[in-house]
């Protein structure tokens, strides 16, 4: 090692440059830190755009001009208030020259976006931005137009496949929406407003976000409006990880909240499309609802899990395997249920004819059942009411917690579908504040079946009133629980 040179350093010194390495050298920690930030820098979506824009598509749609919309607003714009629930502005009709009334001709009716899915032209989108159309049109970023053929448009998960004729088109690669993480940088490449090739960026909020039956939905504070809808979401890699579906809005633009469906789950619904045009999906015929954390400790199931059966549709696959209303489903095929949207989601998912098993907790346990999965179907109208054909008298035993009941009748067991239970005659106090009320069927009072008066006497006689008390009941066609507290 050299000896220091002394009068090097006097040197430097005066003319101020070991001042300026010697504050560099003790940078506090904060500046340092800053300073790193400031290396990494913001994404460039540059390259983005030139490697996925080539792969959106703007889709315009036409409908018949006796089929328009009387009002003479933009029917995108109609289409984005009524999806998301927005008040429809009053604004005032603009004139238009009156047409003949034989005029047939084909009108503009809406705009929206789409990816190229293959390189031999089928194209995604929404199921929403094609609903209703007579025509679309698919125009690509080189110009060229193309009349599309619908190919399946499936409205429960908002996913359409149209078709163009053409080949050798630069289809879009799909991500892994299993690898997408919240805080990850995404863009979206769109037509909003009708300004094709549009794009904005944010990040992931937040993944599986239930705002449907069958999707959980990745939100996003990507800018999104109407005329974005169908359009990719795009990962930094290049990659579509969702379909640009739904905001949240109180004034009818972005309000910072988009949701896009994950792709894995688009892929799936678009095969069956490409293939058949629609999608099949299974069902149990049960009506099911959430499970409180009261509800789950006063019958003993320890924390809110779960899919109540509220209602089981008679002669359905669920009825036959023996699923009582006031069950929770916590299982499927082996695969746990921890909130209510998992189980249509799980089911649907499942072909129909497949043999599968469930987990219900029952009066304090759990049982498997087997249960052969059913093609879903149109909902069938609710039972009626029930109608007492005469009035017996009414018990008492209940009182202390509001509760006057009455004996069903055969004809109204044989009406309702039960072997058992107790009518409510009246509700008050507690058992009111609880939710129930006059016509009301109580099933079961803390886990033990009612099959008569005799059975409601004998378990509420013997409960201590001082404890909460889980009742489950009917009303109309579908069954719930409730909690009745006493007074403190």
């Amino acid at each position: 090692m050299s000896k220091f040179d002394w009068s090097t350093l006097r040197a430097l010194a005066m003319s101020g440059i070991v001042a300026t390495v010697a504050s560099v050298a003790v940078l506090p920690p904060q500046v340092a830190m800053a300073q790193s930030a400031v290396v990494r820098g913001l994404p460039d979506f540059t390259d983005l755009v030139d490697q996925v824009g080539p792969s959106v598509v703007n889709i315009r749609t036409r409908e018949k001009a006796s089929d328009r919309s009387a009002n003479g607003m933009d029917e995108e714009m109609l289409e984005f208030f009524r999806r998301f629930g927005v008040p429809i502005p009053n604004m005032p009709r603009p004139q238009r020259p009156q047409r003949p009334q034989q005029d047939e001709e084909a009108q503009p009716r809406g705009v929206g976006s789409g990816f190229i899915l293959t390189t031999d032209g089928f194209v995604m989108t929404n199921a929403h931005v094609i609903d209703g159309a007579d025509e679309v049109i698919v125009t690509l970023t080189d110009k060229r137009e193309f009349k599309a053929r619908v190919v399946g448009a499936d409205k429960r998960t908002d996913v359409a496949v149209v078709k163009i004729e053409a080949t050798g088109l630069p289809a879009v690669k799909v991500g892994d929406v299993s690898r997408l993480k919240v805080g990850e940088w995404v863009m979206a490449i769109g037509s909003p407003f009708g300004l094709e090739n549009s794009v904005t960026a944010g990040i992931v909020s937040a993944k599986a976000r239930d705002t449907g039956d069958y999707l959980p939905f990745i939100q996003t504070d990507v800018a999104i409006n109407p005329g974005n809808s169908g359009g990719p979401l795009i990962n930094m890699r290049g990659e579509v990880v969702g379909i640009n579906s739904q905001i949240y809005s109180r004034s009818g633009g972005f309000m910072g909240l988009s949701f896009a469906i994950p792709m894995d789950d688009a892929i799936r619904v678009s095969a069956p499309l490409r293939t058949s045009g629609r999608v099949t999906r299974g069902r149990i015929g049960v009506q099911i609802g959430n499970v409180s954390k009261d509800v789950a400790e006063t019958i003993g199931l320890g924390k809110a899990q779960g899919a109540m059966v509220t209602g089981v549709e008679s002669g359905s696959p669920a009825d036959k395997a023996g699923v009582e209303a006031g069950d929770i489903i916590t299982r499927f095929d082996g695969k746990p249920i921890e909130k209510v949207a998992d189980l249509p989601r799980l089911v649907g998912n499942t072909k129909p004819g497949t043999k599968s098993s469930i987990t219900v907790f029952r009066r304090g346990s759990a049982r498997d059942l087997s249960i052969t999965i059913a093609e879903i179907e149109p909902d069938k109208p609710a039972a009626k009411a029930v109608e007492r054909e005469e009035k017996p008298k009414a018990s008492s035993i209940g009182q202390q917690l509001g509760l006057s009941v009455l004996e069903l009748t055969e004809a109204q067991k044989k009406e309702l579908k039960l072997k058992g239970g107790v009518a409510v005659a009246t509700a008050t106090d507690a058992a009111a504040r609880a939710g129930l009320r006059e016509g009301d069927v109580i099933l079961s009072v803390a886990n033990t079946e009612i099959s008569g008066l005799k059975d409601f006497e004998a378990v509420v006689s013997k409960a201590d009133k001082s404890k909460p008390l889980s009742v489950l009941y009917r009303r109309g066609e579908w069954a719930q629980y409730a909690v009745i507290r006493p007074l403190r």
